[in-house]
């Protein structure tokens, strides 16, 4: 028994050797940004603490992002992110499509889907959102609503006329 049990470990241990050479692809690369937020140094900060790892070209890669399988995970955490919102790229999007992506990031924050827990727990618990973080948040991402989406339609708004 003992000698299966010392067999199992070595064969585990040969195994978790092996998974590190499997490469990933960009693995702690990071594009040139093209594009800077124009938002206060408090919601910079909380962006940047909470959202750009995954969300922008200025993701910080850790140690322990080189070690498989975390590896794979993360740098695929990185890449559906950076695929739904990257901050870095804004800059070939036009000014509509910005506030509709921030308003579609601010449902997510609403809802409690970002930032996801297993990006906060256990190692960045610093990116968990408070009260305070998301109401600025909320003023940053919602400031340029259009009017007509925060109001009723006028047409609806009005009881329809009488006929004499």
């Amino acid at each position: 028994m003992r000698r299966k049990l010392r067999f199992a470990a070595l064969a585990l241990v040969l195994v978790g050797i092996a998974l590190q050479f499997v490469p990933v692809k960009d693995l702690g690369s990071n594009p040139p940004s093209r594009f800077k937020l124009d938002a206060s140094p408090q919601v910079s900060a909380i962006l940047t603490r909470a959202c750009m790892d995954c969300h922008s070209n200025e993701t910080r890669w850790p140690l322990y992002s080189r070690i498989a399988p975390g590896s794979w995970l993360l740098a695929d955490d990185v890449h559906k992110g950076r695929n739904h919102l990257n901050f870095s790229e804004w800059g070939s999007v036009d000014e509509d499509e910005r506030q509709d992506d921030l308003e579609a990031a601010w449902d997510q924050i609403e809802s409690g889907k970002m930032p996801p827990l297993k990006y906060i727990y256990p190692f960045h618990m610093s990116a968990k959102l408070s009260e305070g973080d998301k109401a600025l948040l909320k003023e940053y991402f919602l400031r340029n609503k259009k009017a007509d989406d925060a109001k009723p339609h006028e047409a609806e708004a009005k009881p329809p006329a009488k006929k004499d």
